[in-house]
């Protein structure tokens, strides 16, 4: 039987790249991609494009992703855009522009699959390649798969490649960006154990800190930990995972035939908006978000029958409510309708920062034969509160 070969193959910085493909002005410069449209580059009258900063936003918005060059000065995704000025204010801002990254998202995977079938799409910047069948040897192969990704896109990439899925998505991190890390299960010691616990997918910020309160800090220190210890604090099936992720076990094959399990869209408001005084831009951001998810599931091929909403408050408490239709549908104003039940679930006394829609139990038009257009649903509606 052939050793297992596992590449995960990640782009660097992706959205932030393609961007730099647009305006290759701004490459060496920190650029921040997130915030509002308003942030687009205006072109002068004599030609030149100039670029909003983080010295000059104003609002709520979130980093989407980061040159390599604005991490350095310690902005990452997630974190606000106001503290993110703080820590670069000559950073330049540009707003989000998905329909590009899903284009370049594209590209870079049939380039993949043209030389390698095997391949787990997990998302629009990263796939899991199978290269155990190839005949081809592993330091070759990848950095063929490497320019190609190059000649498609004009992008770099990143690739790991290990005995398993958990060891390559590590190592494809270690030597970025355009890296190219080979490991084996004789690499452990040296190459993983000494990294942060948290450098393991599936070992979230509360487990980090968890295992940090308990002395372990690095993947080592978990290797070496008790498992009976663990059981301790984690229970029989986290603990057991944990023991085996930081001795490099993973049998998880890769998954050829992904199929998604919901598709969402919301936004986080520029200011906290109340359900009565903002009623009419509520409304309206709502609906918008309604016809995304739509629109998303028109493009994907999917219809779904569990709709929900997810909502955010001023003081950073989130709730989710759900209700599950009689058959699926990919209309946008039934999707609003059973969006709207959920919302009537909530309380809307307090200022809202955030407003999500989210759509699952999907399936394709026509798989089960009790569909019935948009227009033909009837039926009891069933909720699940969460």
């Amino acid at each position: 039987m052939k050793a297992r070969r596992i590449a995960h193959l990640d782009m660097d910085a992706f959205y932030a790249s393609v961007e730099l493909l647009r305006y290759p002005e701004l490459r060496g410069r920190p650029v921040v991609i997130g915030g509002r449209s308003t942030a687009q580059p205006q072109t002068g009258d004599d030609g030149v494009r100039r670029f909003t900063t983080l010295r000059t936003y104003a609002g709520r918005g979130v980093v989407t992703t980061s040159t390599y060059e604005a991490r350095a000065l310690g902005v990452f995704s997630a974190m606000g855009i106001m503290k993110a000025a703080q820590l670069a204010p000559e950073a330049v801002l540009l707003p989000a522009d998905f329909d590009a990254y899903r284009h370049y998202s594209k590209l870079f995977k049939a380039a993949v699959t043209s030389i390698v079938p095997h391949i787990e799409d997990r998302g629009i910047d990263e796939i899991y390649i199978d290269l155990s069948e190839e005949p081809d040897d592993t330091l070759p192969l990848a950095s063929r798969l490497k320019d190609a990704v190059k000649e498609a896109t004009g992008l770099s990439c990143s690739i790991g490649v290990a005995p398993n899925k958990l060891l390559a998505k590590i190592c494809s991190d270690l030597e970025k960006p355009n890296g190219l890390t080979i490991l084996s299960h004789d690499d452990i010691p040296v190459r993983i154990g000494p990294l942060p616990v948290r450098k393991i997918n599936g070992i979230g910020p509360k487990s980090n800190e968890k295992l940090a309160s308990l002395g372990i800090r690095t993947v080592t220190e978990l290797a070496h930990a008790d498992l009976g210890f663990l059981q301790e604090h984690f229970g029989r099936s986290y603990s057991a995972w944990l023991h085996e992720a930081a001795h490099g076990i993973d049998d998880r094959p890769v998954e050829t035939r992904s199929e998604p399990k919901s598709v969402s869209r919301e936004t986080t408001f520029e200011r906290n908006l109340h359900a009565r005084q903002d009623r009419d831009a509520l409304s309206g951001i709502f609906t918008a978000l309604c016809t995304k998810v739509a629109e998303d599931l028109k493009r994907k091929g999917y219809v779904g029958k569990t709709i929900g909403i997810k909502l955010r408050y001023a003081d950073f408490h989130t709730v989710t409510r759900d209700v599950t239709l009689p058959v699926p549908t990919g209309d946008a104003a039934t999707i609003r309708r059973a969006a709207g039940e959920c919302l009537r679930r909530v309380p809307l006394d307090q200022r809202l920062r955030l407003l999500g829609v989210r759509i699952g139990a999907l399936s394709r038009p026509g798989d089960d034969p009790a569909d019935l257009a948009p227009e033909q649903v009837q039926g009891e509606l069933k909720f699940a509160d969460q």
